[in-house]
């Protein structure tokens, strides 16, 4: 190479054509005229670098290889954007090489001369900008370009950060946000050596806020912004927090100090514009778009990340505290009056979402702390206290605890030191909390009361609590609400006697501001809700809410309500003036008379409504007849446009929850819209915004036949529509579990309202009555409903269904499965669908949480009646298969056909999350579990067939549950265990509601339902089962049991039942035992025998049966002392069996009827009674198999019935023994004869004797009690007191004592077993027959019979103790006839009557019998002579009196 560097510059400058080529292109061209060799391009560029080093002139060497265009020294030019090479290691070495040669040169450190040369090329990118942020895209190649550049030179340690920080201060006004940016991401320099090196920490912290507002304007603009942006403003807020808030362990510099600061004050800074904005109301501005820009980097995804979790706190702490501090102008008096203007609803949505991101990163309870430091240390801003208040107690359902707590130190502290501004503060903060609503926090009336209603209220320990109480109370009456005046009025402080004043010098002063505010205490409406601390409606809308709640409660009573009564006495003004005239709108009236109408006649006829006033109204009502236009409808306003309606209101809300579900992004604002949507509920329901009623604890509902008023149930359908819409929206883009709680707000809005028995209703239409009919959509959104109404089952009121539960209330999730049937084909499949929804959707939605928290959300017997129907419906089911492994259960929310439901629930049943659930005990599906659900079942409409129904029933009761341990829910291969829980399934549901065709009018039938004869069937079979393994043990020697396991469930369950003399529990009782009576009739005859001894001769063992008979069915008989044909025909077919069975047939017969003579009498009466029809049974099988005559005691009943047929036929024949049995069969025959014709019968019985002559008016008491009983047979009544007359009167004219039979005891060996043939009723009404045959007594009987005057004070005082009791029923005045006995009526039809004439008859019959009948009074008395004391003492003092005594005067007793 010849000349100098200088001149080979020169000479390639100018070149043979003079055209000055680029320092590539002559590399370009050496290249393409030599062949490529390693070596020589080596060579070529040590070469290179030697003539670059030769040149003195930096200037001169930039301007040598810049593009001619440029004319500025500007660094970015030195490599082409656009080049591929623009990185290479060439062009790299290149610039080390020049910046180390013009350091070297200039005598500066190379890093120096670097920071400056690129901090001035910085300079240039940002010279121009094209937004006050925003790099363009040319810019963003150019610093991209530079940037690289820049760290490889920070890489070989020839860049300074410090001084190049200190340059790009120097032009910090046309510096951009994102170059900054971008020099802490490619890691040039971080944001914190920047903002570090600023020499004037006041002029950074004005360019910083300045800057960042305009970044968070960028980000609300109506384009989305980009991910840079995004990031920007999160690695600023992340830089800011983090200097803010340094960890603890960090060690504090002198720099970190004044970084710190200056953190804090930008942070200060961002947050007092954004709220200044917010307080000038939501207007589409730069400044409102700006502060809804900072406001989002308060959310999660921003804050968290690289900032540690203490900075965090601390940082929300801080925010927590400046919003509440924030321009603390307002007073106490403005917060009293403005508070219900800062409720949640009426919050705006930016403001809500800034404090729920501040609470939910601090917590609940280090919230509440917070919020307590503060007001107890620092001025506040009180709107924005309170309207924190409010989004803590709705957002954080766990506040609600914290806040009663706080406000009981409150109140605590103030009645202690009497500290005033405790007192405030507490008030305050109730009646804030109590403005979301009573399941969110208890109202502001029940707080009062609870409060200072009792003698335990702060207020109680002296005077001068009670001065300082009355003192705060009257300070706020200028400032406060009429509704809190009003609790204060109606809920008054428990105040004693003696300051008494206090109370009443407070409620004056109140009424007086009332009526400044024209609200009048006299105009308070009927319903009106003083819990509620929204405004006093006005006195015409308070009346037509009034009149509608009246209607309601006319419609569910069919009576006139209380307060309606009440107000008509006690409230006449506003009765008169405000109520009348609401009701009695002048309207067309329907044809077809309405609730309203039928209210205003029931009224008329009460006299409550003036006779003026309703023809006024009818003759109004006629004129806008006349006037009503001919396409008019009658009873029908003309509706407003329905969009201004607040249903219209409601549905637009609805709808934008509806839109926010498509958009994720926007969950943060849900609950705002919820609290609108809250709002506008209430006044749809015509309540105030926030009314709400008293709490219930019970909701009563009619399940058969539940029915809704047109608006409340057409806002129901609205609000349900929603739910389902929502679900179907919200899980259309995220599974459940990563929705937002937006289904937890809505539930809440459900059971937060008046509307809440309204939508159990609604459900119960639903899901009862209307399953099937449903949609796929909808039964997702109401499976869905079902989850969360469950898992806030702790704040729902139970449900009394009564007729699906009538012993106890359900919770809300019990009562919702207890709507799910599976009687048919179509209501099982609507219950497999609607199980499977709610399954799948609850351990989706909490998949995250333990299997015993589930249980809150779902009922066990939902989870049970879905096993039932996998069981009963798949055969696969029912073997064991493996779990299938996945990681989750998909959530379709579409419209599936019927065999997608199947395999989804095949899916859900196979899932091992499922089959993990399934082994919790309570969701055990047990033996017991699957009789009651199985007994529901109707077999003509069965899913089923026949032959399937079998094999079903043979699989799950001998395959599945009887091997099962019981600890599993099986029988433990129990079969007596097995039988015993069908009979009580089956007993217990012929007695409820499932086995009824669910009619007004339905009786209990067994059987009446075919579903119960498959099961019944089951039980046979075990009953066969059971007699052959007892009748094996026996026959092999083992000890078993002599009586039936099916009598000890009868004795168990009988035990378990109350007993006394009422009627509700004597029905009880009955019902109990047409069961028991039932299910016998059901099962072989043999059961009734026992278990007979398999041993010769058989004996069968029928002491339990006697036992049910004489303890039970006895006193069930309808007809006296006679059992009822079937169960009497039962016994003797299990007698004949048993017979049957034996070597001895007629010895077997014999003695067992022989038992039955001592043990259970009343089963041979009833075989008299009924032997027309069972003597042609006996005969015919006993003479089939023996072909022999029937045992003997057999013919002596035949005998019995053969004497009594004739003596009425008019021949005499001795009676055969025993004679209680002959005459019980001679009773039966004279009851089927004329009256008339008795005495002629009863004469040819002179020579009987004397025992059966007395069994027969025993016969006849009892069919005179009976009779009595009925009260249905007037004729049947007055012939058998015909009859027991005729008998009396005969036994008279033998001289046959009958006053033992009023004194019978078990213990008498002649008649004592006369008590085993009468039910306990009627030997308790003996008294009563007693003295209803008084007319037929012979006087001289009565004065010769010396027990006669014992027996009859007996009788009178065991009169009186049923007359006491309740047990004396109105006789029939039919049969009442008017006998004398010495001028004297007796038994004029009614017990009061018959007792008089009693009373009449003992002191007439008291003079005139001898002192010596008198002896033993006293002990007759004992204990009773306070039923009637004047005749208990004119029988002591006729005891000592002469002959000359005598009762000069009758006593009156009634």
């Amino acid at each position: 190479m010849s000349g100098t560097p200088g001149c080979a510059a020169a000479a390639a400058r100018d070149g043979p054509l003079g055209v000055r080529k680029s320092w590539t292109e002559l590399l370009a061209g050496r290249v393409k005229k030599q062949k490529y060799n390693p070596e020589r391009e080596q060579k070529l560029k040590d070469s290179a670098l030697q003539l670059l080093r030769y040149h003195q002139n930096m200037s001169d060497l930039l301007l040598e290889v810049e593009d001619p265009q440029c004319k500025k020294l500007c660094l970015s030019k030195l490599i082409d954007c656009d080049s591929a090479s623009a990185a290479s290691d060439h062009s790299r070495s290149f610039i080390r090489s020049a910046f180390r040669d013009q350091a070297s040169r200039l005598g500066v450190p190379v890093g120096l001369l670097s920071a400056r040369v690129f901090a001035c090329s910085v300079h240039q990118v940002c010279v121009e900008p094209s937004h006050p942020v925003l790099l363009s895209s040319e810019q963003r190649k150019k610093l991209s370009s530079l940037l690289d550049i820049a760290q490889h030179l920070l890489a070989h340690s020839m860049f300074s950060c410090l001084t190049f920080c200190q340059e790009l201060w120097k032009v910090q006004n046309s510096l951009l946000l994102e170059a900054v940016w971008s020099l802490h991401v490619h890691r040039v320099v971080s944001l914190q050596e920047l903002l570090q090196s600023h020499p004037d920490m006041q002029a950074m912290t004005t360019w910083l806020f300045r800057n960042l507002c305009a970044l968070c304007e960028q980000i609300e603009m109506p384009s989305p912004p980009s991910d840079a942006t995004k990031a920007m403003l999160s690695g600023f807020v992340q830089l800011l927090v983090s200097s803010a808030f340094p960890q603890s362990s960090e060690p504090r510099l002198v720099q970190s100090e004044k970084m710190s600061r200056v953190a804090i004050d930008v942070l200060q800074r961002m947050l007092t514009f954004a709220l200044d904005t917010l307080d000038v109301g939501p207007q589409v501005t730069s400044a409102y778009q700006t502060a809804r820009g900072w406001l989002s980097a308060y959310s999660g995804h921003v804050c968290c990340g690289m900032i540690a979790v203490d900075s965090q706190k601390r940082f929300f702490s801080h925010t927590l505290t400046q919003i509440l501090t924030h321009k603390p102008v307002l007073k106490v008096s403005d917060a009293i009056q403005l508070q219900k203007e800062w409720s949640f609803a009426k919050t705006c949505h930016e403001l809500t979402t800034l404090y729920c991101r501040v609470l939910v990163m601090l917590g609940p309870e280090e919230s509440v702390g917070r919020l307590q430091e503060v007001l107890e240390t620092q001025e506040v801003n009180w709107q924005y206290v309170l309207s924190c208040l409010s989004t803590l107690v709705v957002c954080f359902p766990e506040a609600q605890q914290l806040f009663k707590d706080w406000v009981a130190s409150l109140m605590a502290h103030a009645f202690e030191s009497y500290h005033l501004d405790s007192m405030v503060t507490a008030f305050l903060v109730v009646r804030q909390a109590t403005l979301e609503g009573p399941f969110v926090f208890p109202s502001y009336a029940d707080w009062f009361k609870e409060s200072f209603g009792s003698s335990l209220g702060y207020h109680s320990c002296n005077k001068k609590a009670l001065v300082f109480l009355f003192k705060f109370l009257s300070d706020l009456v200028p400032w406060e609400p009429p509704r809190y005046m009003q609790v204060h009025i109606f809920h008054p402080p428990l105040v004693p006697s003696k300051y008494h004043s206090l109370l009443t010098d407070y409620i004056s002063l109140a009424k007086t501001r009332l009526v400044d505010l024209k609200v009048s205490v006299e105009n308070l409406g009927l319903y009106e809700d003083l819990s509620s601390s929204g405004d006093v409606p006005e006195p015409q809308r308070q009346a037509m809410q009034d009149v509608e709640k009246a209607i309601v409660v006319f419609e569910q009573t069919g009576k006139i309500p209380m307060p309606v009564l009440e107000a008509s006495i006690f409230r006449r003004s506003y009765y008169l003036s405000r109520f009348l005239p609401a009701l009695l709108t002048p309207r067309v009236l329907p044809e077809v008379p309405d609730s309203r109408a039928a209210f205003i006649e029931t009224l008329k006829r009460a006299e409550k409504i003036p006779s003026s006033l309703y023809d006024a109204y009818c003759q109004a009502c006629a004129t806008a007849e006349e006037k009503q236009p001919e396409d008019a409808t009658p009873g029908k306003r003309p509706e407003p446009d329905r969009a201004e309606q607040p249903l219209g209101l409601l549905t637009a809300a609805l709808e934008e929850l509806r839109a926010l579900m498509t958009d994720p992004t926007q969950y943060d604002v849900m609950s705002a819209q919820v609290a609108v949507i809250s709002e506008r509920l209430s006044a749809a329901l015509g309540h105030s915004s926030d009314d709400s009623s008293p709490r219930r604890s019970k909701i009563q509902l009619n399940v058969l036949n539940p029915t809704l008023q047109r608006q409340d149930q057409a806002v129901v359908d609205l609000l349900l529509t929603a739910f389902c819409q929502n679900l179907m929206a919200a899980s259309s883009f995220v599974p459940p579990e990563r929705q937002s709680p937006w289904a937890v707000l809505f539930v809440r809005i459900l059971c937060g309202h008046m509307v809440f028995p309204a939508v159990l209703s609604r459900l119960c239409q639903l899901l009862y009555h209307q399953g099937p009919s449903l949609s796929a959509p909808h039964v997702l959104g109401l499976a869905a409903l079902a989850v969360h109404l469950g898992e806030s089952r702790s704040m729902l009121p139970e449900v009394d269904s009564g007729v699906l539960a009538p012993a106890s209330s359900l919770c809300v999730p019990e009562f919702l499965n207890s709507l799910l049937t599976c009687r048919t084909r179509e209501s099982l499949l609507f219950c497999m669908k609607f199980c499977t929804a709610a399954i799948s959707y609850c351990l989706c939605k909490f998949s995250a949480q333990p299997h015993a928290a589930l249980q809150n959300c779902l009922s066990p017997g939902l989870i049970k009646r879905f096993q039932f129907i996998m069981l009963r419906v798949f055969s696969e089911a029912r073997t064991p298969c493996p779990p299938e492994h996945t990681a989750s259960l998909s959530w379709r929310p579409s419209d599936l056909p019927p065999a997608d439901w199947q395999s989804a629930a095949l899916s859900l049943w196979r899932w091992s999350s499922f089959q993990e659930l399934l082994k919790e005990k309570e969701f055990y599906l047990t033996y017991r579990d699957w009789v009651q659900l199985e007994l529901e079942i109707q077999p003509e409409v069965d899913i089923l067939s026949d032959t399937e129904r079998h094999d079903f029933h043979q699989w799950a009761i001998y395959e599945h549950f009887f091997p099962a341990p019981s600890a599993l829910g099986g029988c433990d291969g129990d079969l007596e265990g097995a039988f015993t829980v069908l009979v009580s399934e089956l007993m217990d549901f012929y007695q409820s509601s499932r086995s009824y065709t669910h009619l007004p009018d339905s009786d209990l039938v067994l059987g009446g339902r075919t579903g119960n004869e498959d099961i019944l069937s089951r039980l046979q079979e075990m009953a066969v089962d059971l007699e052959l393994d007892q009748g094996s043990s026996a026959s092999y020697g083992c000890s078993t049991s002599q009586s039936h396991i099916l009598f000890r469930v009868f004795r168990r369950r009988l035990h378990a039942l109350a007993k006394g003399h009422s009627t509700a529990t004597s029905l009880r009782r009955q019902r109990e035992l047409l069961v028991c009576k039932r299910l016998l009739l059901h099962l072989p005859p043999s059961v009734l025998m026992g278990n007979p001894q398999t041993r010769q001769p058989v004996s069968p063992n029928c002491e339990e049966f006697f036992n049910l008979v004489n303890s039970e069915l006895r006193n069930s008989c309808c007809h006296g002392s006679v059992l009822t044909h079937d169960i009497t025909m039962h016994f003797f077919r299990g007698l004949l069996n048993v017979c049957f069975r034996s070597e001895d047939p007629a010895l077997v017969a014999n003695s067992t009827l022989t038992e039955c003579q001592t043990k259970c009498p009343i089963i041979l009466t009833s075989a008299l009674l009924w032997w027309s029809s069972l003597e042609p049974v006996l005969c015919s099988r006993w003479k089939k198999c023996y072909q022999g005559t029937l045992p003997w005691e057999l013919q002596r009943l035949q005998e019995a019935r053969e004497f009594a047929s004739s003596l009425l036929s008019g021949s005499a024949s001795p009676a055969p023994s025993p004679a209680w049995i002959s005459a019980a069969a001679l009773h039966f025959a004279t009851r089927e004869v004329r009256t008339e014709n008795v005495r002629a019968h009863l004469k040819r019985l002179d020579c009987e004797r004397k025992e059966l002559l007395i069994s027969l008016l025993f016969f006849s008491l009892m069919s005179l009690l009976s009779s009595y009983l009925s009260q249905q047979d007037t004729a049947g009544y007055r012939k058998a007191m015909d009859i027991c007359a005729e008998v009396l009167m005969y036994l008279g004219r033998r001289k046959v004592s009958w006053l033992v039979l009023f004194q019978l005891t078990e213990t008498d060996a002649e008649l004592g077993h006369l008590l085993h043939l009468a039910p306990d009723q009627h030997t308790r009404l003996l008294p009563l027959a007693f003295y209803s045959l008084l007319s037929y007594f012979s006087e001289d009987a009565i004065i010769k019979e010396e027990a006669f005057l014992y027996v009859a004070v007996d009788m009178y005082l065991k009169l009186m103790q049923l007359f006491v009791d309740g047990e004396t029923r109105t006789m029939l005045p039919q049969a009442s006839k008017r006998l004398k006995l010495q001028d004297h009526s007796l038994l004029q039809g009614s017990p009061v009557q018959l007792i008089t004439e009693a009373r009449t008859f003992l002191l007439q019959l008291i003079p005139q019998c001898p002192k010596q009948r008198f002896s033993n009074m006293r002990e007759l008395l004992a204990g009773r002579e306070d039923y009637d004391p004047e005749m208990s003492n004119v029988l002591l003092q006729r005891r000592q009196a002469g002959p000359s005594f005598d009762l000069y005067q009758e006593p009156h007793l009634f």
